[in-house]
This record gives C-alpha cells, structure tokens and sequence, in this order.
C-alpha cells in the first residue's frame, strides 16, 4: 500500500538571499579597484653630467662601431653610459638632430644589438644607417 505525503504550502522566507547582493559588490569592488590611479613614487635624483663627453651638433651625430667594439660618437671614443647620456641630450635639443650609425662590417653582433636597443630606448625619432652600401657586395 501506498502512503500519501501531504505537503503544506511553503511558507515565505524570512530571510533574505544575499548570493546576488555580493555578486554585484565584488564586481563594484573590482571596477572600483581597477578605476583607481595607481599612485607612483618618484625619487628625484641629480645624476652628474658627462665631464669629459663630447658636445652633441645641431644638425646630425653619427655613432660608430669599429671591430673592436669600440663606440665613438662624431670620432670621438665614449662609454655606452656616455653614448646613453648623449642620447638624452639631443632629444631635448629644438629641432632635434638627426643620429647616423655606422657599425664596422666585422663589428660583432652583440655591441651593434646593445646600441641599437640604448637608441630604441632613448626614443630617437630621426634615426638612420649610413655607409651600408660599402658593405653590398661582402
């Protein structure tokens, strides 16, 4: 035999359901999170200047690498810092002059990569290669 279940008619909760109030808060958590500025702390610091640097032209610089892996700036021999320190000086300087690099053909690969990205970096915007048609037929 077969008993029967009655059931009663479910009465209200008396509770409130609170899944989709903290759904909605953490979203507004998030975006509020993700719209705040984030604060940067900046530590001004004097860096001495190049004593002994060369003084960049007006018009156009040319950097050269020779075999060695010597860095010269217009002739002049200098330090990658220096060649970083020179970058900076001519991209404050109105109009900004034009850099030129000649890498030796026999100049290793690794310096000509390190100066290329020290040029990346110090964002030149007039930049060339110059002298690779003497390289042409090598």
């Amino acid at each position: 035999m077969r008993q029967v279940i009655a059931f009663e008619p479910a009465a209200p909760f008396g509770e409130i359901n609170t899944t989709p109030l903290i759904d909605v808060m953490l979203v507004l958590l998030i975006m509020f999170i993700i719209t705040i500025p984030i604060e940067t702390h900046a530590v001004k610091v004097d860096l001495p200047t190049c004593a002994n640097c060369p003084t960049p032209k007006a018009s156009a610089n040319t950097v050269t690498i020779d075999r060695t892996g010597q860095i010269a700036w217009n002739d002049t021999p200098i330090t990658k810092q220096e060649l970083r320190y020179l970058l900076n000086r001519t991209q404050q300087m109105r109009p900004t002059p034009e850099l030129h690099l000649r890498p030796d053909a026999s100049a290793q690969y690794g310096t000509v990569d390190e100066v290329l990205t020290t040029i990346k970096r110090a964002d030149v915007r007039k930049f060339g290669f110059v002298g690779n048609e003497a390289y042409a037929n090598l």
